[in-house]
């Protein structure tokens, strides 16, 4: 009975927090799910009506959308392949013995911590800047023409920025799955004879594979809402627009709240999807 009491008191205390947090996600969630049925135009606040799935069917069906899409898809891929790649060999760089490891491992974290608009500033006006940027300087310093990034290649330009921001993350990750490796199985692999290569792909990689997996994991749910470095930088475009970027343009540019709303549904959608994959693929790794 006292168990029961006690177990009913502990519900009670955490009720309160439980239901602000609920309320927190599903108002805003609800009142956007709302918005996307009508017809609401910010220069028409007069002509709103309910007109159900349309917003949807025009969003899906707009060509921008499809290269909102490709463009999303592409950005994820790119930053994913260079964060992980480049991430495990920042990691195995950080876990050698070296003077002033610590001082490297925290240099190297350092921008993580950098806010997404003040990097893309920095990276916008002082190092791609194609006449004081650093790039530039360095390419006149060789005789070689300053590259205009933000003009010949936008989307790679935003791909390094992107990905400068979350090399840290993904390293400092798989630097603690490096560390966790028994020393034990170092010292075999070396009494063994093992080659730097066959160590690396045989022992370093099946032991942070679940790392990988969780590094992946993560940076796919934050990648996939990138903006601040868009709107920083090229300000959308063909090449470089995302699915967030096509939202803010349809409810600020545009004006158009029932469209935006729809398409920050689709979103969610499509990240839940996402999502739902890769835990799945995560779980499949984990049971293996």
């Amino acid at each position: 009975m006292a168990t029961r009491q006690t177990a009913a008191a502990a519900r009670a205390l955490v009720a309160p927090s439980v239901i602000l947090l609920f309320l927190w996600m599903i108002v805003p969630l609800a009142m956007t799910i709302y918005f996307s049925l009508l017809n609401y135009n910010l220069l028409e606040p007069d002509a709103v009506r309910f007109i159900g799935i349309q917003n949807y069917l025009d969003f899906l069906s707009d060509p921008d959308f499809i290269g909102a899409l490709v463009n999303t898809l592409i950005l994820v891929a790119a930053v994913l392949a260079i964060t992980v790649i480049g991430g495990i060999f920042v990691a195995l760089l950080m876990d050698q013995q070296i003077y002033g490891r610590n001082i490297v491992r925290v240099l190297v974290i350092a921008p993580f911590f950098v806010m997404p608009t003040v990097s893309a500033l920095i990276w916008k006006n002082m190092l791609m800047n194609p006449v004081q940027g650093l790039f530039a300087w360095i390419a006149r310093l060789l005789g070689l023409p300053a590259i205009d990034w933000f003009t010949n290649y936008p989307m790679l330009a935003v791909i390094i920025i992107v990905a400068w921001q979350w090399l840290p993350f993904a390293s400092l990750i798989l630097l603690t799955a490096l560390q966790s490796l028994d020393e034990e199985q170092k010292e075999a692999a070396t009494l063994d004879g093992a080659k730097a290569v066959s160590y690396f792909f045989y022992i370093v990689v099946p032991h942070i594979a679940r790392a990988i997996t969780v590094v992946v994991l993560i940076e796919t749910i934050f990648l996939l809402n990138v903006f601040a470095e868009i709107r920083v930088t090229t300000n959308g475009g063909p090449s470089t627009t995302n699915i967030p970027f096509r939202i803010f343009e349809l409810a600020v540019n545009a004006n158009d709240v029932g469209a935006s709303a729809a398409g920050g549904i689709v979103a969610v959608v499509l990240a839940n999807i996402v999502a739902v994959f890769l835990v799945r693929m995560i779980g499949k790794n984990l049971e293996g």
